[in-house]
């Protein structure tokens, strides 16, 4: 597997903005693997699925521990004064299986994500952070320019010199599975709508968390509440 973490500083301290999801959980995997000291770094906003997200986080958390893993950190962050009744908060509409791409868009996501995660790591002194964008995210708050520009304001705003760093801008999903294979990744979570806990099989992220696993030919570990239409389809075949 190709080398794609980037000489980063000399600091044996590295911060990890976590989720839960696929692609933050073998990034944090990877992390402690490689640093001296990693801190998880979660912010809840208050998403329809945080809580079961959580769940999942911590279980992986658990299955991963080293004595470089350090204790979860999370900032709350709530958008409920500038979402509204958006999906994401009430769960109603959620994108299923068929939706573009950017029906999943949540608007200001990676502001939200490094605001405070930036200004905690500049109070505790830890140079660096990393976050698992990937190369596929279309999203305007996802480009180069994006990270340059608000990683300076940020830092300006402070008086610091955090870093923040995408080891990942350059896989696509089924690569970091490949990845992250040995990782306990039925411990992963990327669903929208989840059911009794479970992801539902039928949301735009189960749809693509299940392509992923198909691309990487690795055998997908995850309980769905209920396979979607593509998933029955292929096993009828």
């Amino acid at each position: 597997m190709k080398m794609v973490w980037p000489i980063i500083s000399s600091s044996s301290s590295l911060a990890v903005l976590v989720s839960g999801g696929l692609d933050s959980a073998v990034m944090l995997g990877e992390a402690t693997q490689r640093w001296a000291k990693v801190y998880p770094l979660y912010v809840r906003t208050g998403s329809y699925w945080e809580e079961v997200e959580l769940g999942y986080l911590n279980r992986f958390l658990k299955k991963i521990a080293t004595p470089a893993l350090q204790p979860l950190h999370s900032f709350d962050v709530s958008v409920s004064d500038v979402y509204g009744t958006h999906w994401s908060l009430s769960g109603k509409g959620i994108p299923d299986e068929n939706s573009p791409d950017d029906a999943v868009f949540l608007p200001g996501r990676n502001i939200l994500l490094l605001v405070k995660a930036m200004i905690w790591c500049h109070l505790n002194g830890i140079p660096d952070i990393v976050m698992a964008t990937l190369e596929a995210n279309p999203f305007p708050d996802a480009t180069d320019e994006f990270f340059t520009l608000f990683t300076r304001s940020i830092n300006l705003g402070i008086g610091s010199q955090v870093q923040v760093h995408r080891p990942y801008s350059g896989l696509k999903k089924y690569q970091v599975i490949q990845r992250g294979a040995l990782f306990p990744l039925e411990e992963s979570f990327s669903c929208i709508q989840p059911v009794q806990a479970l992801h539902c099989g039928r949301c735009n992220k189960c749809a693509e968390r299940q392509q992923a696993f198909r691309q990487a030919q690795v055998t997908d570990p995850t309980r769905y509440a209920s396979p979607s239409p593509s998933e029955v389809q292929t096993c009828l075949k």
